[in-house]
């Protein structure tokens, strides 16, 4: 995965979310085709590690 290119994958998948708004349908296609599974790993690991981290800041 190229991660020099992640800001403007988040850039435009928060266009076609902000899109949707105003035609769902459309925009709904938009984040379907935008979302592949290198995608989905990356925020799931993200979410994961931010999870781990609250939990020990929290502990302390």
């Amino acid at each position: 995965m190229n991660f020099g290119k992640l800001g403007d994958l988040a850039v435009g998948t928060a266009g076609d979310v902000a899109g949707s708004v105003v035609d769902p349908k459309t925009g709904l296609g938009r984040i379907r085709s935008a979302v592949t599974p290198g995608l989905m790993v990356t925020l799931a690991t993200g979410l994961l590690l931010g999870y781990l981290l609250a939990r020990s800041q929290r502990r302390s």
